[in-house]
């Protein structure tokens, strides 16, 4: 077997793409070519739609499909952590029957890991799930759930043993999201948008072979959903970009966006728009200033440093390497940088960045900064567990003293009521 080389990779998928690429292919048809062939996922094993390269020869293939204009596989919203998730611990039921449809778009996913009384403390969990018969019943309760409205299938972290410790009693389903249990309902959010909703539970039906893992390790299959994203942190989750070239597969392409994009359409804003500052120093004639050159300065010093930070992480990702210290990094850091910018961006137009409508700031993007960008230090983890984590695993500091991991979960004092 001849040794792989960037050439002899290059070369390969060049050809294929080649012999099999066309715009008038329907997008679903032209990605189940690409799951057969293993170039949608290259880095996958081969019998999951993958060809088992290196992850360091991902970007070679990527450059070859923009060299050509070809659609890659489905990766934008949840999905890709369910695929990462299932990769890592799901059954090889649940990689024949989700994988495939993961890769061609045809199924959305959403992740039910938030609930009222456990944000960013997410094993403190308590919607149940039991046993019944043969199949699991839940009952409880998520909230701030990214495209709960229109996904097919859910990520559910919930609890199965109130007798074990805060984290042991916890497993991990796959739910279905389109049967009378479950109820979806958007929240408004002060920015205008809804992007999140609120989901109840009521006596909904999981069926045992969707179990994740076994009974009770629902906590190191959530770590895995994690790491995957806060890795993909440091920027926003595959921001999907639509062709504007013609053709069916295109055009297709186009409006999946429009709707799995949908939700992260204020992300920009939620990061503080930093692409932004100097074009508005400029216009509002605050550049001369010194001091709000000097703020402009520090910021731009952090975020080119957050950026390049991130790019040793995606190398140090392509090269194999296991996931370090940078995705809290990048989180918490992301946060410091979203509020300086929306400082700035108080200086730069004064009241006026309060103001919306066709005669405000950029046409109300910069009121839209303000009052998104505090979104930055609550998702995903809030910035105060990210310095537990960077404290405790990555400066190994002594961890912060706690009343509620040795004792059995119905005993810890909680808020809500079971």
């Amino acid at each position: 077997m001849s040794e792989l080389t960037e050439d002899s990779v290059r070369a390969d998928v060049r050809a294929w793409l080649e012999a099999n690429w066309s715009p008038e292919l329907g997008l679903v048809e032209w990605r189940n070519k690409l799951a057969d062939s293993g170039w949608g996922v290259p880095t996958w094993p081969k019998e999951w739609y993958g060809r088992d390269l290196p992850q360091a020869f991902q970007a070679v293939v990527d450059e070859e499909f923009a060299r050509i204009g070809a659609i890659g596989v489905a990766k934008a919203g949840i999905r890709t952590l369910a695929a990462a998730t299932i990769l890592a611990h799901g059954t090889d039921l649940h990689k024949e029957k989700f994988l495939r449809r993961i890769l061609t778009g045809e199924d959305t996913w959403c992740q039910l890991f938030s609930e009222p009384g456990s944000g960013s403390d997410v094993a403190g969990a308590v919607t149940r799930a039991e046993m019944s018969g043969n199949k699991w019943i839940v009952n409880g309760q998520k909230v701030w759930t990214t495209s709960a409205h229109h996904a097919h299938w859910g990520l559910l972290l919930a609890r199965t043993d109130w007798d074990q410790t805060k984290h042991k009693g916890l497993s991990y389903f796959i739910i279905d999201m389109h049967q009378p249990g479950v109820n979806v309902q958007p929240l408004k959010q002060m920015n205008g948008h809804a992007s999140f909703n609120q989901v109840f539970m009521t006596d909904a039906v999981v069926e045992p072979e969707f179990l994740v893992a076994n009974v009770g390790d629902g906590w190191a299959v959530t770590t895995t959903t994690l790491m995957h994203e806060r890795r993909g942190a440091d920027g926003l989750r595959t921001w999907a970009m639509g062709s504007d070239r013609k053709g069916r597969a295109y055009d297709e392409e186009r409006a999946e966006i429009a709707t799995t994009m949908e939700p992260y359409k204020w992300y920009p804003q939620r990061a503080g728009r930093v692409d932004l500052i100097l074009s508005r120093a400029k216009d509002t004639g605050h550049l001369g200033d010194p001091v709000v050159r000097q703020e402009i300065a520090r910021l731009l010093t952090m975020s080119k440093a957050a950026e390049w930070t991130a790019r040793r992480a995606r190398a140090a990702a392509q090269q194999g390497k296991p996931q370090g210290p940078e995705g809290s990094l990048g989180k918490l850091v992301a946060s410091h940088i979203a509020r300086a910018a929306a400082r700035i961006h108080t200086q730069l137009s004064g009241a006026d960045a309060l103001l919306t409508g066709a005669d405000s700031p950029l046409n109300g993007t910069i009121a839209e900064i303000l009052v998104s960008v505090p979104a930055t230090s609550i998702a995903g983890g809030t910035d105060e567990i990210q310095r537990n984590i960077i404290s405790e695993r990555v400066l190994k500091m002594p961890k912060e003293p706690s009343i509620d991991t040795t004792k059995p979960f119905r005993d810890v004092p909680r808020n809500t009521v079971r």
